[in-house]
């Protein structure tokens, strides 16, 4: 990683690809690191974008201070830190999961300060919710809690990734992450979905979902999202949750047709 942020409670590491393109910052999903964006931030610095991705606290490279817990408005006010940090004016947010509910927790506190969303493979923040899936949220952490901690990491990559190499990578990233660490993760992620029918995206917004995303109600919330919003839903054939991770190409593919759509738009 390239730079250090110092938050009192945590050390956030951080890379940043330079250059006078707009800035597009990655944001990667719980018990992942900033690696699971490296092709897609790659291909974004390539097209002439500057592209910046980080490890959330907790997670990668990042640490955080004994006795400290993850919460979810640390991590929020983390991603503003090193927009602030960096200058960055007005940057795309891409999040993937925790990433993606993050970047949308973010543009909705400050509408101002973002250019464009990105999410990818993520629960829709102020979607509807039915009562199943509100006691599936509700019943996640408990379950996850019955789950031995040496299997923990192998069940999550599983249901993660399609391809035997993303599910691999996936478990190794899992297992440098402590049962209870990302028990409070999870209950952070699930706390930013508070269903608001009137909500729209105040700026520009993009959606990649994998055609075989199992996580969850994700796959059938992200169609309902891109119809309520009138964009299209970036299906990726033949990629799981973590759709970076199966189809990295394709994936990066979206996301920088996206960008310049949006970039032609605006001319």
């Amino acid at each position: 990683m390239t730079g250090i942020l110092e938050r009192g409670t945590a050390v956030i590491r951080y890379r940043d690809g330079g250059g006078s393109g707009r800035p597009v910052v990655f944001t990667h999903g719980a018990g992942m690191d900033s690696a699971s964006f490296a092709a897609q931030a790659e291909a974004v610095q390539d097209a002439g974008f500057r592209s910046i991705r980080w490890d959330l606290r907790a997670h990668g490279a990042s640490t955080l201070a004994p006795g400290v817990r993850f919460t979810a408005q640390d991590a929020l006010a983390d991603l503003g830190a090193l927009i602030d940090e960096l200058r960055l004016e007005r940057p795309v947010l891409v999040g993937h999961s925790l990433g993606g509910n993050l970047s949308q927790a973010h543009v909705r506190a400050h509408p101002g300060r973002a250019s464009g969303l990105i999410a990818v493979g993520t629960t829709w923040n102020t979607g509807p919710l039915g009562r199943g899936e509100r006691l599936g949220l509700r019943m996640a952490a408990p379950l996850l809690r019955l789950i031995p901690g040496a299997k923990l990491p192998a069940l999550m990559a599983d249901a993660s990734a399609v391809t035997p190499d993303a599910v691999e990578s996936i478990r190794a990233t899992f297992t440098g992450m402590p049962k209870a660490v990302f028990l409070d993760v999870w209950r952070a992620t699930a706390s930013f979905v508070a269903p608001d029918p009137e909500y729209r995206s105040p700026v520009p917004l993009g959606l990649v979902v994998g055609a075989e995303d199992r996580t969850g109600n994700i796959r059938t919330a992200m169609q309902a999202w891109a119809d309520a919003e009138g964009v299209r839903l970036h299906a990726v054939p033949g990629a799981g949750h973590v759709v970076m991770a199966d189809a990295p190409e394709e994936t990066s593919a979206a996301i920088v047709g996206i960008l310049r759509e949006w970039d032609a738009a605006a001319r």
